[in-house]
Parts: structure tokens; C-alpha cells; sequence
């Protein structure tokens, strides 16, 4: 079996960079349709207008309904090719990334992913993480092929609150600990191969940075500065993670996840905020030495994440509610099953609610 890694076509990241987009997608086309949320289009379209002013490109705004689901790529589908567009482009988070990575997949074009927001570390993947029009994740769409650009401008990625950014340091911080699982178990990673050492040393290098630059990321974005914590946590966030998870592999955490958004008083949390807190059940599963689950633990205090049931808007814990939530992060297909070990429902409920015990104890 072949070791396999993947990456986008290009990665560019610098503050103020969006005002060079049409440089970086010169070669791509000349009809771009950029789907991005309302308040996304108002605070980026003078200046994506003005990069391509005095060429012959034609720019297409298409607002984002709010939810990657079938009904909203068969949508926009339609209205690409109602305007003749031949690239596409995903401006803001994670769900208009998986989106715009949908249609593009879906009429065959390239696709370029412009992070307002570094929440998750979906823009560099080949993949679309697919809801229903509720919000319930349905399925993963595993995609060809990579972004051809990924262009981050963090002079914008920090006038985002500063929760989106920790929320991305929570879907970072699986990276490590889910390929680590991966490699243990000789897993296949997501583009169907075994794990170079690249991919591993990348998703250590993510964890690393974390601990290293996580906190004083977060200062310096709750002063909308961007300073170079920031462009370290960006980079880790977006690339490290994104190559990281997709060429080192998934296990518990992102099953767990998934498992999480069976409960509807979990929507409210970001993606990575219920990450963090399946990390840290993950690392109950596998045993891990107290160590190591007090520095996660004590990185989750530092930035605001869940480390308890009733950080993830569980007050009253139901027996009934726990065990459904298990129960999905089992089911058929799911990641969890790259744990180099035989996982059941059972352990899992356990593991949550040791990890909720866990985590009062730090309260």
C-alpha cells in the first residue's frame, strides 16, 4: 500500500493579501462566482472589485443560505451555470469552504477557498463535510482533489470574534492526537493511503504551535491585532491541521463530534468547540497518562473550551441523551473505528462521562 500525501495547489497567507486575489487566480479563469454570506459580500467586494479592476474578469456574488446541505449546493449549482462561471470561490468559514468545494467538485471547475475566519481547518481538505437542511451531519463527501488556491488574509481573520479563532485551535487540536491514533492502528488516511512521516510530523508541529501560541493568539485577536502568534495560529489552524488530518487520518475526536450533533443542545457550539471536548474523550478512550490530558485540559481552560457536559450546553445529564450520542459516534463508517482498538458504544459513554468528571475537577 502507498503512502499518500495531499495539500492544496497554493497556500498564501499575509495581512492585507485579498487585495492581490486577482494575481493568485490569474491562470485559474476569467468568470469567478464568489459565494460568500451577505456580511461577507458588503465588507469584501470593494475590495475583490478593485484587485480585478482594468481586467476582462467577470465577478458573480452569490449570497450563502447558511447551510452545506444538498438542497443549498444543488442551488448554487444551478446558478453557476445560469452566469457561465468557470471558477469557483468560497469566501468566510467552514460550511461555505465545504460548499463551494461541493459545486465546484460537482460542475467540474477549480475551486478557490478564502478564510475570513480560521474556526476550522477545512480549507485546505478534499472534502465536504455534508448536514442536513437541520444541521445534522449526514455524510462526508470525499472530493478528487485539493483546492487549487487557498488564500488566507489575516489583516481580515482578525476583525473575526475572537472565539471563532479558538474555535479553529479546537479543531486543531485532534491533528496530532487522531493521526497519532491512526499510525498506531496502520490506518488509511483520507486520501486512501497509509501516512508519511511528513503528514505526522506536520500534525505534531500543529500541536506544538498550539500549546506554544494558542493564548497569546487569542490576546492579541481580541485586540483585532494581528501579530505573529496570530499568523502562527492562522497557519496551524488552517494548513498544519488541514494537511494534517487529512494526510495523517481521523479517529475519535471527529466521531465523537459528530456524535455531539444528534443533541440539539449542542448547535449552538462551533464545530471545533465540540471537537475540543471529543479530544479530550479520546484521550480517556485510549488511556492516556494524566499528563497529557492536564495539558489539553489546561490549553481548553486557557482559551474558553468545553472541557465539561455542561460546557457543551448539557446541564442536566441523561443517560438516554449520552448513550445516542455514543451510539452515532459508532455507527458504520465512522472514524472512530481508526482507533487501534476495538471501540463500542459502551466505551464511549463511558469515556464521556469520565471526561466530564475530568473536567469539573479543573472547574
Amino acid at each position: 500500500m502507498a503512502k499518500i500525501i495531499i495539500a492544496p495547489g497554493k497556500y498564501v497567507q499575509g495581512n492585507g493579501e485579498l487585495k492581490n486575489i486577482k494575481e493568485h487566480t490569474k491562470a485559474l479563469g476569467k468568470s469567478f462566482f464568489i459565494i460568500a454570506s451577505e456580511n461577507g459580500i458588503k465588507r469584501s467586494k470593494l475590495i475583490i472589485e478593485d484587485s480585478f479592476k482594468g481586467s476582462d474578469a467577470k465577478l458573480t456574488f452569490e449570497k450563502f443560505n447558511g447551510e452545506c446541505c444538498k438542497s443549498e449546493i444543488d442551488r448554487l449549482r444551478k446558478s453557476v451555470k445560469d452566469n457561465n462561471c468557470d471558477v469557483i470561490v468560497g469566501m468566510g468559514g467552514g460550511k461555505i469552504f465545504d460548499t463551494a468545494k461541493a459545486v465546484a467538485y460537482y460542475e467540474n471547475l477549480p475551486v478557490v477557498v478564502v478564510p475570513t475566519i480560521a474556526s476550522t481547518d477545512a480549507p485546505c481538505s478534499a472534502l465536504s463535510v455534508i448536514y442536513t437542511e437541520e444541521g445534522v451531519f449526514s455524510e462526508y463527501l470525499v472530493l478528487p482533489k485539493n483546492p487549487e488556491l487557498v488564500l488566507v488574509d489575516t489583516g481580515i481573520v482578525v476583525k473575526a470574534p475572537a472565539r471563532l479563532l479558538v474555535s479553529g485551535i479546537g479543531d486543531a487540536l485532534a491533528t496530532y492526537f487522531e493521526a497519532r491514533a491512526c499510525v498506531r492502528s496502520n490506518s488509511l488516511n483520507l486520501s486512501g493511503g497509509k501516512i508519511t512521516k511528513a503528514a505526522i510530523t506536520l500534525a505534531e508541529l500543529c500541536y506544538n504551535t498550539l500549546l506554544e501560541d494558542g493564548f497569546k493568539a487569542k490576546l492579541a485577536v481580541e485586540n483585532k491585532v494581528c501579530t505573529e502568534a496570530v499568523e502562527n495560529i492562522v497557519e496551524a489552524n488552517t494548513y498544519l491541521s488541514g494537511v494534517g488530518f487529512e494526510s495523517g487520518g481521523l479517529a475519535g475526536a471527529h466521531a465523537i463530534h459528530n456524535g455531539f450533533t444528534v443533541l440539539e443542545h449542542c448547535h449552538h457550539l462551533y464545530h471545533g468547540e465540540k471537537v475540543a471536548f471529543g479530544t479530550i474523550v479520546q484521550l480517556v478512550l485510549e488511556n492516556s497518562p494524566m499528563e497529557e490530558i492536564e495539558e489539553v485540559i489546561g490549553l481548553c481552560i486557557d482559551l474558553g473550551l468545553p472541557i465539561t457536559l455542561a460546557d457543551m450546553g448539557i446541564t442536566e445529564v441523561k443517560e438516554e441523551e449520552i448513550r445516542k450520542v455514543a451510539e452515532a459516534s459508532c455507527a458504520e463508517g465512522e472514524s472512530i473505528h481508526n482507533m487501534p482498538f476495538k471501540v463500542t458504544a459502551d466505551d464511549v459513554y463511558a469515556a464521556i462521562l469520565t471526561a466530564d468528571s475530568l473536567g469539573k475537577l479543573y472547574k
